[in-house]
Order: structure tokens, then sequence, then C-alpha cells
């Protein structure tokens, strides 16, 4: 999985909106190794994540599919915003439990859990996932039982490059085998 490049708008809490990158190649041209087998790129709908997964599909020379289920977690009323502008206890409180306290008209850990989850089910072997730091920690928390405190605590800069080592079965499980920070940055 590779988190998008940055967006044209940083420090917000970018979920659903549609925030274009900064660079119009997505800023990821040089953020995956050459010597990573990539069969296939899956990315997220949203343009901040698209853009970049299109040039390194074509780069590449895979085929890109575009799976909406690899969105950010929505913020609902909160989406855009800077976190200083949002009232600091229902921050807190999002932050402590994001499934009893989601954001105003906005999506809960668990349904992003959920939703992820869905989607890590329709990927095989060498695929390349370009999408969002919630939806990287949720496939983590998905594929090792972490919870969203544990998953929160890692740092997955724009550009950050997570390899997971998937197990399929009723009951998919997996591994962290390397995560490249900072690639952007």
């Amino acid at each position: 999985m590779l988190r998008h490049g940055p967006p044209r708008r940083t420090g917000l809490m970018l979920g659903q909106t549609d925030e274009p990158p900064c660079d119009p190649t997505g800023g990821l041209r040089d953020a995956v190794p050459e010597g990573l087998a990539i069969r296939r790129v899956v990315s997220s709908d949203l343009l901040r994540a698209l853009a970049g997964a299109e040039v390194l599909a074509a780069m590449r020379g895979v085929p890109l599919a575009i799976d909406p289920r690899w969105r950010e977690l929505d913020f609902g009323a909160w989406d855009g915003l800077s976190a200083d502008t949002v009232p600091s206890d229902d921050l807190a409180r999002f932050w402590d439990d994001p499934d009893a306290s989601p954001p105003p008209d906005g999506e809960r850990w668990s349904a992003l859990c959920r939703r992820v989850g869905a989607a890590l089910g329709a990927l095989d072997d060498g695929t390349l996932v370009v999408t969002h730091a919630g939806a990287m920690r949720a496939a983590v928390a998905v594929l090792t039982g972490l919870d969203h405190r544990a998953v929160w605590a890692f740092d997955l800069p724009y550009g950050a490059l997570l390899s997971l080592k998937v197990w399929p079965g009723a009951a998919a499980t997996g591994q962290i085998v390397g995560l490249r920070a900072g690639l952007l940055g």
C-alpha cells in the first residue's frame, strides 16, 4: 500500500473531499522501488490518490483499477477543516473512541475497517494499492487485530510505502513486511 502524495492543501481533515494533488503526477513518480514486483495498481477514486496511481500504472505498464472502498475515512461535517477549528472536546472524544464518537454525519472507524476489509479480499499478489493513511491503518487493523490507538500511532507521511504479506482464508491474517516512510519529504 502506498499513501498518496501531498494534496494542494495540507494539514486538513481530508476524508472524502476530493482535493487534487500538489503535483499533477500525484508526486509518486519515484515512490516505489524499481525492484518491487507490481502486476497491477488499485487506487482510491479520490484524485489525490488516483493521479499518482495513474502515473505508476503507466510507468510499470500494468493495469489500473479504481476501487472507492480504498477512500479515506469520511470526516462528515469536519471534512476539509483544520483540526484546530473542530471543538477540542469533540475531537478528543473522536480520537479516544472513533466508533462511539464519530464526526457529525461522518463514518465510524468500524465502518472504515469493514469497507477496507472487503477491499482486501479482492487483492491478489503483486497488487499495489494507492490510498490514504486512514485506509492503510484500517487494513493493518483488520489484518493484525490491532485497535485504532495502535494503528494511529504509525507515522504514515505522504508517499509512505507499507508492504503487507496477507494469507487468504476465511479470516484473512497479515503481517507487516516493511514500512518505507518519508519518501517525499
